[in-house]
């Protein structure tokens, strides 16, 4: 009888969450105006988000040397600007002639990869596995305007999230110097809206999430920029064209766990095939000498086991999140996960763990 009138109220429970989201969904419009203000927010306070937890140590080394904090980050502000002024004079100059050249080299790209397709076919033995020439090479030219398209497209959608590029600029910094002056007190702000009695699990759960956020976002900076000075080097050393903005572009595609490095190889070696297929091998030789030395000895000290994510799991997150959100959804997949996976853990433990236990038994 207890397990029936249990069973009923759950059945209730549903039912009720299900009506209030039909309701919702009925009145969608009274939620625009939230909508759009959110969408506006949303990548400044990223931003300012990951460069918080960025710059939060250097903030707190600084003022553990008796630095008053506003001068501590009015210093790392002006760290910040000689950094991107020596990047405007040192590096843009090179990175844009780059971008330049092979944005104009597309359609020679495209004429080598055929004639590279060309000599290959030639070889007997490739032949015996590739079928018909012509339905080779038109497929695999196919394929390589797709790519060039979908690139398109994708550096399109990052431009357009950044077209209140202004606003961005204008807001990030103002957002940020509040989030690292105000640090010490966002924690019991954020506690004032839970109950009292659960305040203390909240402040763990706040500080779980800080931590995992920290490691996560602060190692996964370090490794991917080390991997990207690595595979610059590696592509001067075999004078791969394009190195700098290839390098670039796998450094950023790195940040993305497990999918990253494999989305920075294809572009890569594609450039290297319109080369030769022996520059095709001295990249994938520089590209898994820098994998191994990322993954067997940076990793390790860097991230210990803080990242907790079974690679299935990031997968399946970054398909679906890319999905629904695109970009966004890519970028934000794992840290969302991260303080959900605390908050659902915590609150089991805290709310239904007995009442499990109490019906298995």
């Amino acid at each position: 009888m207890y397990l029936q009138s249990r069973f009923f109220r759950v059945c209730l429970g549903i039912i009720s969450v299900l009506l209030i989201i039909l309701l919702f969904s009925k009145i969608s419009f009274v939620f625009n105006p939230l909508i759009t203000m959110i969408n506006i927010l949303i990548v400044p306070f990223m931003m300012a988000g990951f460069f918080y937890y960025l710059l939060r140590p250097v903030i707190q080394f600084l003022t553990s040397r008796k630095m008053n904090k506003v001068l501590s980050i009015l210093l790392v502000y002006f760290v910040l600007s000689a950094i991107v002024i020596v990047f405007v004079v040192g590096v843009w100059p090179t990175l844009q002639h780059q971008v330049e050249n092979f944005v104009n080299g597309v359609p020679g790209l495209i004429e080598n990869f055929k004639q590279q397709i060309g000599r290959l076919q030639q070889n007997r033995m490739f032949s015996m596995f590739a079928g018909s020439e012509s339905d080779l090479s038109t497929k695999l030219s196919e394929y390589l305007n797709r790519g060039i398209t979908a690139a398109s497209d994708y550096v399109s959608n990052v431009i357009s999230i950044l077209t209140n590029f202004v606003i961005i600029i204008a807001t990030v910094p103002i957002i940020l110097y509040y989030m690292l002056k105000e640090s010490e007190h966002i924690p019991s702000s954020i506690l004032t809206v839970v109950p009292k009695r659960y305040r203390r699990d909240g402040k763990e759960v706040l500080a779980n999430i800080d931590s995992a956020l920290s490691g996560f976002i602060v190692g996964r900076v370090i490794i991917t920029s080390l991997l990207g000075v690595m595979l610059y080097i590696g592509f001067l050393i075999i004078d791969l064209p394009y190195s700098l903005l290839l390098a670039i572009a796998a450094t950023i595609l790195n940040i993305i766990p497990y999918i990253g490095p494999i989305l920075g190889a294809i572009p890569t070696i594609i450039v290297a095939f319109t080369v030769s297929p022996a520059m095709v091998a001295w990249v994938l030789v520089v590209t898994v000498i820098a994998q191994q030395i990322e993954g067997n000895l940076l990793s390790p000290h860097i991230y210990g086991k803080r990242l907790d994510i079974h690679p299935l799991t990031t997968v399946i997150l970054l398909l679906v999140a890319g999905d629904i959100a695109g970009i966004l959804g890519v970028i934000l997949a794992i840290p969302a996960y991260i303080v959900l996976k605390i908050i659902i853990v915590r609150i089991y433990s805290l709310f239904l763990a007995e009442k499990v236990e109490e019906l298995v038994e």
